[in-house]
């Protein structure tokens, strides 16, 4: 915890970080973009076997663009998950349409993909679709207990 080994106790499962991210309805990215200036935003997204979906054309996807690093975390101080890792955009149809099929029922709000490799809504409405590939996940429950650090192979 804070660059230290965690104090003696129990370790937080990953199906309790997990649950978390799936369960979750806003989730905030933090991105830096060329000159490093950060930039954070609420999105929304969807947690799937291989990371983090969400779909942007803000500022957020200029960053990317030269920048793939990535913090994403969860509304709660109490229980907090934490994602660190890189954002690549994803343009294949396959991928994509298994993206919305969890995004739509999810927010109740139908996307597809769009013949160019972005995601819309029914308005044409969108953007670039992410997946974050975890690096390590942080998380602690309630008063900062069972500070557990999860990492994740390239």
């Amino acid at each position: 915890m804070f660059g230290q080994p965690a104090p003696p106790g129990e370790l937080l499962p990953w199906d309790w970080a997990e649950r978390r991210l799936v369960a979750a309805v806003n989730y905030w990215i933090a991105t830096a973009g060329p000159a490093g200036r950060p930039h954070c935003r609420p999105v929304w997204g969807v947690w799937l076997p291989d990371g983090f979906w969400f779909s942007t054309g803000s500022v957020s996807a200029r960053n990317l663009s030269v920048n793939a690093e990535i913090t994403v975390h969860l509304e709660s101080g109490q229980e907090v998950v934490i994602v660190e890792g890189t954002a690549r955009e994803v343009r294949d149809q396959p991928s994509l349409h298994a993206m919305c099929e969890a995004y739509g029922p999810k927010y109740d709000y139908p996307v597809a993909p769009t013949p160019e490799g972005t995601v819309a809504d029914s308005s044409g409405t969108g953007g670039p679709a992410y997946l974050v590939t975890p690096r390590a996940v942080f998380g602690w429950d309630a008063d900062m207990t069972s500070p557990t650090k999860w990492t994740f192979g390239r």
